[in-house]
């Protein structure tokens, strides 16, 4: 795919060193864009990569075709929305291994 700015760079996941939710997380200001619809985040950053792990990128669009949110009416619901859609889309690089 061809993305509007590098995975890696600066504005993707700061040279591989920012990966997931940092790089979803950093593209609001918890002070000022809630409450946010998930409509309005993905027209604005829909094309961007998000660096899952060290070989699987995928756009934001991508991810929030998981989101079983219309709004979020603050960063840790945001950060929680976010958090299932990732893990249901099988995109969370933390297991819990089970007894």
């Amino acid at each position: 795919m061809d993305w509007p700015h590098d995975p890696d760079g600066e504005e993707g996941s700061e040279g591989r060193r920012k990966y997931g939710h940092a790089v979803l997380a950093k593209k609001v200001n918890e002070e000022e864009d809630f409450p946010l619809t998930a409509a309005e985040y993905v027209d604005q950053y829909g094309d961007h990569p998000v660096r899952i792990d060290y070989e699987t990128v995928v756009s934001v669009a991508d991810i929030f075709e998981y989101v079983d949110q219309e709004e979020f009416a603050d960063f840790p619901d945001f950060h929680k929305a976010l958090g299932r859609a990732l893990r249901e889309a099988d995109w969370w690089p933390y297991r819990l291994e089970h007894a």
